[in-house]
């Protein structure tokens, strides 16, 4: 499998050509294992349906295809609230100060660390936290075996192996298969993510988008959904239902 390029994180952007489309709810098939982690984790304000817009559902599927025979995708998460947005920046900011050892940072640098891991709650619906436009999405890969495959951290989790090309760097230092085996996994699932379409955040190996600003950044193209804060601006944006897969 190809290498992971080294991507370095995205900044601000502001191109929009923002479009109507609707949310599409993703559920469980043989290709697909849903498992939205804020519910489980306990979050106030977690949402339990899998929502993504239609276009980025439609990539979704196509990546899915793409996994070897036997193999799922695990969503652990999708389009978020904004109150979520907000209970999760609160939550995570803590912890990442502690981990990094920030405590005698400045405001600036302690915010860009974080910004890293969790999306500022700004209030903006023209420059959204990405996971609020239902283009971004949260994944890794279940094996034939139906377990988790490595890769290398957990989900949320603090640290500097959490970068999609933490594991292209040279291995031979290393010198164990579970690290090779690691690196092949990372490369399995953005190989079949970026080549449906989507675009990966490199701060997280299991974030990727398709529609969103992350997304506009790394292709040049403007972003074409705006947020979507609550349940209520969702079913107005539009009927919400399933991929053709999942009838």
């Amino acid at each position: 499998m190809k290498k992971i390029p080294h991507v370095e994180d995205p900044a601000r952007y502001e191109r929009q050509e923002f479009r109507d489309s609707v949310f599409m709810e993703i559920v469980s098939n043989d290709r697909i294992d849903v498992q939205m982690q804020y519910p489980i984790l306990g979050m106030k304000h977690a949402e339990q349906q899998c929502l993504l817009r239609k276009e980025a559902a439609e990539r979704l599927y196509k990546a899915a295809e793409k996994l070897p025979a036997g193999f799922r995708f695990r969503i652990w998460d999708a389009w978020r609230p904004f109150a979520l947005q907000h209970e999760l920046y609160e939550a995570y900011s803590k912890d990442i100060i502690k981990d990094f050892h920030l405590e005698n940072s400045s405001r600036e640098e302690r915010e860009a660390v974080i910004r890293g891991f969790v999306s500022d709650p700004i209030s903006d619906r023209e420059i959204p936290p990405v996971h609020t436009t239902g283009g971004a999405i949260d994944l890794t890969i279940l094996g034939e075996d139906g377990k988790e495959l490595e890769m290398g951290t957990g989900f949320d989790a603090f640290t500097d192996k959490t970068r999609t090309d933490f594991f292209e760097q040279d291995l031979t230092w290393q010198g164990t298969e579970s690290i090779w085996q690691i690196r092949e996994n990372r490369r399995l699932l953005y190989g079949v993510m970026t080549s449906a379409g989507f675009t990966n955040l490199p701060s997280e190996w299991w974030h990727y988008d398709f529609g969103d600003r992350f997304w506009a950044y790394y292709n040049g193209k403007a972003s074409i959904y705006r947020g979507v804060f609550t349940k209520e601006e969702l079913r107005s944006n539009g009927e919400t239902g399933r991929g053709k897969e999942d009838q």
